[in-house]
């Protein structure tokens, strides 16, 4: 299961950019996952359940996924179009390999406990 070392690679590459404390204050983390990207939404939730309760440091924190669609851009009729039921068609009819979403696998946010303070301010 690849989303292990996904999960993993989220949490190495958050410590690469925020402090230790900012670590502490960490409460969710916010991905957008592309239909295209080759990850299972319910497998990423899983795995990471599995890595932050072996983790003790990140056992509050939140993953929230947003699944992005696939969508082709046509360059005949200039129309960007939602792919549905991995036909991909421009709404123009035309056969359309030219994806311009769906492929991302992003954070997105990630959310503190400051933020909360900060907000109540």
């Amino acid at each position: 299961m690849h989303e292990i070392s996904l999960v993993r690679n989220i949490f190495a590459t958050l410590e690469s950019e925020f402090s230790k404390e900012d670590l502490e204050a960490m409460t969710a983390i916010d991905m957008k996952i592309g239909l295209l990207a080759n990850v299972e939404p319910i497998l990423m939730q899983n795995a990471f359940e599995a890595v932050t309760t072996a983790e003790e440091k990140y056992q509050t924190v939140k993953l929230n996924i947003e699944l992005i669609p696939i969508e082709v851009f046509c360059s005949e009729c200039q129309i960007q179009s939602a792919v549905e039921n991995y036909k991909f068609v421009c709404s123009c009819g035309k056969p359309n390999n030219n994806v311009v979403k769906g492929t991302e696998l992003l954070i997105h946010r990630v959310h503190f406990d400051k933020e909360e303070e900060l907000a109540a301010k």
